[in-house]
């Protein structure tokens, strides 16, 4: 699909966007790890110390941040040699001739996708003193902050940026799925990672991406957005389907009696998901307990059962159901 230029503001007042703040995402989890600042310009090394005692030595960074190089760097999709000075539970601390920066874990290669599996302290503890082979995956000078990338040094040198300007709003490509977050999935098209968002895998309710893919897979996205200044491309799963919420309050009429799939199963009901997709809620008090039952000794996730629509608000994206069924 090729949008051009003139066809930019109908394309997307036509689709809805992402979620505000999306971009700020990216990066939630190292953010977090760091505060919100910048990678620290000094290091503290990680020693056993008793209580009281004099506090650890620190590895300094003399070098001056050589910003032509590293906009170079960049804008040229280079590699460049890095040493690890030190990390925290972000990622690591790295520097080399002009450069310092930070490399987020998930960027690691032999770390994707382990951050629960690991003890994520000792595995970057290991990563100390060695050289790193790397790539700029942000640079924004007014804020001192670099980031680099092993993953993304893999790819030869140019092909990010071959790939950022051959992208178009609207395709449907395929990518394999790199790393997955909290917030989304991290997907490699050839040489540039875009992430689809937690509220773009599907149009049904989903508390984790780990409940619709898998790390490893290959799957088709849509492109939602794409930001060749800052390296990032927005896609989608969900909208490679048509969005079953449009058509529900036709096809799914207060009274009907239809099948569903328990999704969830809380303290105050259950949620359930009908064939086309739509998730609704069943109230505890929709459902025929025993006395003393609560929904979790009624129902459990992965059921069939039968529900009855009470009502549906597309625009809200919320149904209604009843296990109390009656004659329509």
């Amino acid at each position: 699909m090729n949008i051009q230029q003139s066809d930019k503001k109908k394309y997307y007042n036509e689709m809805p966007q992402t979620d505000e703040g999306w971009w700020e995402s990216v990066l939630a989890e190292e953010k977090q790890y760091l505060g919100g600042r910048t990678a620290p310009r000094q290091v503290k090394q990680k020693t056993a110390s008793p209580p009281n005692s004099e506090p650890p030595p620190t590895v300094k960074s003399d070098t001056p941040a050589d910003w032509q190089l590293v906009k170079q760097l960049y804008a040229e999709d280079r590699t460049v040699d890095m040493k690890v000075l030190g990390h925290n539970r972000g990622g690591l601390l790295v520097e080399s001739d002009g450069l310092a920066g930070f490399v987020p874990f998930s960027h690691l290669v032999d770390l994707v996708g382990k951050s629960a599996e690991i003890d994520r302290d000792n595995c970057l503890e290991m990563y100390k003193g060695r050289t790193l082979r790397l790539k700029v995956i942000e640079c924004v000078p007014e804020d001192g902050r670099v980031v680099f990338s092993e993953r993304a040094a893999l790819t030869e040198t140019g092909k990010r940026n071959e790939l950022l300007h051959m992208l178009q709003l609207g395709a449907e490509v395929t990518g394999v799925i790199t790393n997955i977050t909290d917030f989304g999935v991290f997907v490699d098209l050839g040489g540039v990672e875009g992430l689809i968002h937690l509220s773009e895998l599907s149009w049904g309710r989903v508390l984790h991406p780990n409940q619709v893919v898998k790390l490893g897979d290959e799957i088709k996205v849509k492109v939602l957005e794409i930001s060749i200044e800052r390296n990032r491309v927005a896609l989608s799963l969900k909208r490679l389907f048509p969005n079953p919420w449009e058509h529900a309050e036709v096809e799914f009429p207060a009274g009907r009696i239809v099948p569903a799939v328990v999704t969830s199963v809380l303290s105050y009901g259950a949620f359930a998901r009908l064939e086309v997709g739509v998730e609704g809620l069943i109230h505890a008090s929709e459902m025929p307990l025993q006395e003393g039952q609560n929904p979790r000794d009624f129902l459990f996730e992965g059921q069939s059962i039968q529900v009855q629509v009470l009502h549906v608000d597309s625009a809200h994206q919320r149904l209604g159901l009843s296990m109390r069924l009656k004659s329509e």
